[in-house]
Parts: C-alpha cells; sequence; structure tokens
C-alpha cells in the first residue's frame, strides 16, 4: 500500500510538472512567427458583447458559425429585443443559426476556398493564434485578394478589418540563417500606408474583444466548467485528505 501511495505520489508530481512545463511554455506559429499573447476576456461581459458585434458585423458575411445560435447570445447579457434589433439580418429570428446566405460554390470561385465554419474555429486554433492572426495583415499586390497575413502566408481571406485598422505593408530583409547558412526573407516591422478609423491600441482591444467571442462562442459553457472544476478539485483535495488520514489509521499497528 505505502508502496503504491509513493508511485502515485510521484506519477502525480510528475504529471503537474509537466502540465506547468507547457502552460509556460512560449507559443508559437506555424513556423517561426512568434504568436502574441491574447487578453483573457472571458468574465467581461461587455468585451463579449462588443465581440459579438464585431463578429456579426465583419465575420458573418462570408463565415457562417452553424453550431451557434442567436438566442444564446442571450448568455452574454444582450437581451432578445437588443439581437433582434442590432444583430440579426431582415430575414433571419432569433432562433435561428449564424448561418450565411453565400454558396460555398461561390465562395471558392471568388476567394479560391470556401471560408471555413467559425463555430469551433477558437478551439481548433487557439487563442493567441487567433489574436496574431486578426494583428498581422499587410498589403501585397501580388495577392489575388490584396492583402496577405505573416501567421498564415499567401492566405485566401481579404483584410476585413482593415478600415479599423488602416493599410500597411510589410517590411523584409534578407539575412544569412546562422544554421543553414542560406539567405532568408526575415520580417524587421510593418510601415502604415494610411490610417485606420482606430488607433493601434484600440483595434489591438477591439480584436481582443473578437477573438474573446470567438472562445466563448466554441464553448459557451466553458465558465461553468471552470466553476464546477474548482470545486471538484476541493472535494478531490478533502477526500484525499480523509483516504490519507484513514491510511495512517489503519496501518499505524501493524509492523
Amino acid at each position: 500500500m505505502r508502496k503504491m501511495l509513493a508511485r502515485l505520489a510521484v506519477i502525480g508530481t510528475a504529471s503537474l510538472t509537466l502540465a506547468l512545463a507547457l502552460l509556460a511554455a512560449p507559443a508559437y506559429a506555424d513556423e517561426n512567427f512568434p504568436l502574441d499573447r491574447a487578453p483573457d476576456n472571458a468574465d467581461n461581459f461587455a468585451s463579449l458583447q462588443h465581440g459579438a458585434k464585431l463578429f456579426v458585423n465583419y465575420c458573418l458575411n462570408c463565415h457562417s458559425a452553424n453550431l451557434m445560435r442567436y438566442s444564446a447570445l442571450t448568455s452574454l447579457g444582450i437581451s432578445p429585443q437588443e439581437i433582434q434589433t442590432n444583430l440579426l439580418f431582415t430575414t433571419d429570428k432569433i432562433g435561428n443559426t449564424m448561418s450565411v446566405a453565400m454558396k460555398p460554390d461561390d465562395a471558392k470561385a471568388w476567394f479560391g476556398t470556401a471560408p471555413p465554419d467559425l463555430s469551433v474555429e477558437a478551439r481548433a486554433r487557439g487563442r493567441d493564434w487567433l489574436y496574431t492572426y486578426l494583428r498581422s495583415f499587410y498589403r501585397d499586390d501580388t495577392r489575388p485578394t490584396g492583402w496577405n497575413n505573416l501567421v498564415y502566408e499567401n492566405v485566401s481571406m481579404p483584410h476585413v478589418l482593415w478600415q479599423l485598422q488602416g493599410q500597411r505593408t510589410a517590411k523584409f530583409d534578407d539575412v544569412i540563417d546562422e544554421r543553414s547558412g542560406e539567405t532568408v526573407h526575415k520580417f524587421v516591422g510593418y510601415q502604415q500606408i494610411t490610417p485606420g478609423t482606430l488607433s493601434p491600441v484600440d483595434y489591438d482591444s477591439d480584436v481582443a474583444d473578437l477573438v474573446s467571442y470567438l472562445s466563448w462562442m466554441s464553448e459557451p459553457t466553458q465558465q461553468t466548467r471552470h466553476r464546477l472544476g474548482v470545486w471538484v478539485l476541493l472535494f478531490l483535495g478533502v477526500l484525499s485528505f480523509f483516504a490519507w488520514r484513514l491510511n495512517a489509521a489503519y496501518w499505524k499497528d501493524i509492523k
């Protein structure tokens, strides 16, 4: 029994160490472009409401969210009347899913590929990836849409938020890679061409709100799950204490 408990303790310690190491590790994009940490606005209803508005106004024209109904937005403190007035298109009803009228064949002809459904995109890509991606567009006249992205090179999606951020180009320098000795194209910064309607700080804040909403939409019950998780861990902690004391009482007279 003592050997088993000791073994379980070692396994638990190793698992906790691994989990902490993964959390502390820096996040990176597909190759070597570093990802920025997305602000955590999961408990900020004002941020989530603003993110929902941005999603409907800028994303829902091309991307669907077929696993989400407009009525679920009431969980964010948005009243049915506000949803009806501000977030629904003319033909939509509050019980409908967030679908788009654009046909996949038309989207593929216009963009080269059909825009993905965004219902669980935050879980698939990660909040940091989305936050960095939406802030990494730049003008590129060689692309069919006129836009490119540092996180997702040669992406088919245009920069739908360009009026908010403005137009900018990316500056690259040719440098020699220390490992391979080959000349590589290294990103060194942006150059603003035209200003946007928002300052850089305000634009980053809007993107954080949008990403927070996408994260909430991918799992609307995540806050409830987190709260239940805390209570479960507390229960297991108390149960472990009593199990430890019971084990000590059982073995105290056995030599």
